[in-house]
């Protein structure tokens, strides 16, 4: 059964969303940057294992937090939150943003890290880095703010099928919870200066890399890296851009449902 509720977690007040009545081992979700957990439903809908994902402080239906808080402290709360809701193992994925938390969750618990599952990410501030102007619009909150604005950049930032379906980006700015501007500074503070790149060949956890291949956000060559750094990968490229994962849903969880069905042999691939 989906449950949508308030989580107290170390003091905090977290909006999680949840559909735990499923059998096999739960996968926690971290969402992008500012983004909330609603918009997120159809894919934990879709996905046949159980499910787990949260609002950050600050972000959609979880309160603000005056603290500031480094990659390493969202990881401790995300580990807090399993405690909370009795969980001591899991499978993690990230989404954009949230593939940096899934990277430090991964290393910083390895033992409660079952599978890895990285969605249109980078291995953090070393990275290839996209246009100035996508970095421009992705500096601000404006375009959780502002319809008109989001229907104006959302081909350039998003690109894929948000260049040229206009109904897509209507729908999808209806569909946004805006952040507080504490909680997407926050954010960005956390991601400020972090990268995984010095001990991301040291994570040992079996990782899928979702990627697509018109991301202006996060350029395919990033995937790349992470690909080549992570010691058991598998890479799956999507004709699509930054937001594959919500227009290519029911391809996204086929991937995401096998994966985490163990397999032997999982080796180092690219799938086309």
């Amino acid at each position: 059964m989906f449950r949508d509720e308030l989580v107290e977690v170390a003091g905090l007040q977290l909006r999680v969303a949840s559909e735990l009545d499923r059998p096999g081992t739960p996968l926690l979700i971290f969402n992008g940057i500012g983004a909330s957990a609603g918009i997120l439903h159809k894919l934990v809908e879709t996905l046949s294992l159980p499910v787990i994902t949260f609002d950050l402080p600050g972000v959609g239906g979880s309160r603000p937090s005056l603290v500031p808080r480094r990659m390493w402290q969202f990881a401790r709360l995300g580990r807090r939150l399993l405690s909370v809701l009795g969980i001591d193992h899991c499978h993690v994925m990230g989404i954009s943003w949230g593939g940096a938390l899934a990277q430090q969750f991964a290393w910083q618990y390895p033992q409660v890290t079952g599978r890895l599952i990285l969605v249109a990410t980078s291995p953090g501030c070393v990275m290839i880095p996209p246009r100035p102007s996508v970095l421009l619009n992705m500096a601000t909150p404006l375009r959780y703010l502002s319809a008109g604005h989001f229907r104006r950049i959302a081909g350039n930032i998003y690109g894929g099928d948000f260049r040229s379906d206009e109904m897509l980006r209507e729908r999808h700015a209806r569909r946004m919870t805006p952040p507080s501007v504490l909680g997407y500074l926050s954010q960005l503070f956390a991601l400020s200066g972090w990268t995984s790149l010095p001990w991301l060949h040291r994570i040992r956890t079996p990782t899928l890399i979702l990627a697509g291949r018109d991301d202006p956000i996060i350029p395919l060559a990033n995937a790349r890296v992470l690909q080549r750094l992570l010691p058991d990968a598998r890479l799956v490229l999507f004709d699509c851009g930054h937001l594959f994962v919500l227009t290519r849903l029911a391809q996204v969880c086929g991937e995401i449902d096998g994966f985490l069905q163990p397999a032997p042999n999982f080796a180092a691939a690219v799938t086309n």
